[in-house]
């Protein structure tokens, strides 16, 4: 996919001479090699040079380089330095802890510490209820992962995964006010992972498991939720399934078809694809083949997995034996968490009247969207830079308001169909078109309707 994105944003210092006119020459260089100007800035002007920084959007890490070697090369103009915006966004971190209370006097430390602190001790001794109401335990959550299935990079251990989790704990309250903390694990066992999250527990009001990968996530989660008192949520599954689900119920009415009645084609049958067949059953789906990168999964297959065993019992209701191409020929919708290029041109074009493709794989999604535009009614990505993103912020932040906010100690299906009712009720019958199934993740209506479904639905 050819298009810019501030994820891949970049200033460059560009100096040159005042007669060779280098506003003009940069910004022809610039965006004649498919970058998209953002900010350009005079920061010097003398009468033997002209300093200019440059901002702009570029399509990847190599297109960056591109971009300034295009500049570098061009007689007149020396480049003096190039920063990563992305980068500078991330020195430091991008969270941190601050104090609710003043600390500024003798009082203020005799009431939040010694000698006062002892009597709020006393009192969570005395009634370990009040921890509650009397700690930051009702507004915090932990955001675990191992590492082992961050974003599209695989495996990349704890210490390469804390930048995502800091971002989840940053939207945790930027979204819905809930103070997030990121809980990087240095094993990837099951068993250390599952004892480590009990024993740090009591601090938490809720646990959200992140990019821990299949089938060891489901034996984490559902020991955890057998383990604990406070909710437990594995967003890759959960989340993923609950806006997937919201954005369906709006394609489908905009369609005007209903999901008992469709055929639809999943690709990847890992959490995410699992979570996702599991919800629009639980909803009504009725017709669902999820195929993985060895084909279809079939009912003649076996498993020691118990969610995998799930999703051979419960899709390919038929017994299909074909290739995904094979299957997309008649299907009304495609769901794909899988990987890029899944699909040709020819497999859309063959899928019924009024289609809808959800390719979410990330960055790089099953089928470009251009193409699909072509033949598909709608077209959804998990990218901020196309129309109808699916994203989970949609769904964790309000979700957790919920549960924290109704002393939550279980999630169920009726709660995450709930959620994603929520979801799907924030486009409006005036709003929905096929540019527009799923509300903005900046709509400040979502976390107010998805945590009150969840409330309601404890």
């Amino acid at each position: 996919m050819a298009s810019t994105s501030p994820g891949y944003g970049i200033t460059i210092r560009v100096e040159g001479a005042p007669d060779l006119q280098p506003v003009a020459l940069i910004t022809t260089a610039i965006t004649g090699a498919g970058a998209t100007i953002t900010a350009l800035d005079v920061v010097e002007s003398l009468l033997d040079r002209v300093v200019i920084d440059v901002t702009c959007d570029t399509i990847n890490a190599d297109h960056a380089q591109e971009i300034t070697a295009s500049l570098t090369a061009h007689d007149g103009l020396t480049v003096r330095k190039v920063s990563d915006r992305t980068f500078l966004l991330h020195l430091g971190g991008k969270i941190e802890v601050t104090s609710k209370v003043p600390l500024k006097t003798r009082d203020d430390l005799s009431r939040a510490y010694t000698p006062g602190v002892a009597r709020i001790c006393q009192a969570i001794v005395d009634e370990p209820s009040d921890v509650r109401r009397l700690t930051m335990k009702r507004n915090t959550v932990a955001v675990v992962t191992d590492g082992s299935a961050v974003l599209g990079l695989g495996n990349i251990g704890p210490s390469a995964a804390l930048p995502v989790m800091e971002g989840k704990a940053a939207l945790f309250k930027r979204f819905a006010d809930v103070d997030a903390w990121p809980v990087c694990l240095d094993t990837q066992d099951v068993d250390e992972i599952v004892r480590t999250v009990q024993l740090i527990a009591p601090v938490y009001g809720g646990i959200n498991l992140e990019d821990i990968s299949a089938p060891r996530c489901f034996e984490v989660e559902r020991r955890l939720r057998k383990l604990l008192n406070i909710p437990v949520f594995h967003d890759d599954q959960h989340g993923t399934a609950i806006v997937v689900l919201a954005a369906l119920r709006n394609s489908l009415k905009l369609v005007k078809k209903e999901l008992e009645d469709v055929k639809i084609v999943m690709s990847g049958a890992g959490a995410a694809g699992t979570a996702i067949a599991r919800l629009l059953i639980k909803s009504g789906a009725q017709n669902i083949m999820s195929f993985d990168k060895d084909g279809v999964v079939s009912p003649s297959m076996t498993s020691d997995d118990e969610m995998r065993t799930w999703l051979i019992q419960n899709t390919n209701k038929g017994d299909f034996k074909g290739s995904i191409s094979d299957g997309m020929k008649g299907a009304d919708v495609f769901i794909g968490v899988s990987a890029p290029n899944v699909l040709t041109e020819a497999d859309v074009a063959s899928m019924a009247p009024g289609s809808i493709i959800f390719a979410l794989a990330n960055p790089d999604p099953e089928i470009d969207p251009a193409i699909a535009r072509k033949y598909a009614t709608v077209v959804a990505t998990g990218r901020s830079d196309q129309p109808n993103q699916i994203n989970n912020v949609l769904a964790f932040p309000g979700i957790f308001r919920g549960l924290l906010d109704a002393n939550a100690h279980k999630i169920t299906d009726e709660l995450l169909i709930a959620a994603a009712e929520a979801i799907a009720s924030c486009v409006s019958e005036s709003q929905l078109n096929a540019s527009f199934i799923i509300p903005s993740v900046f709509d400040p209506t979502v976390v107010t309707k998805v945590a009150a479904a969840v409330k309601k639905s404890v």
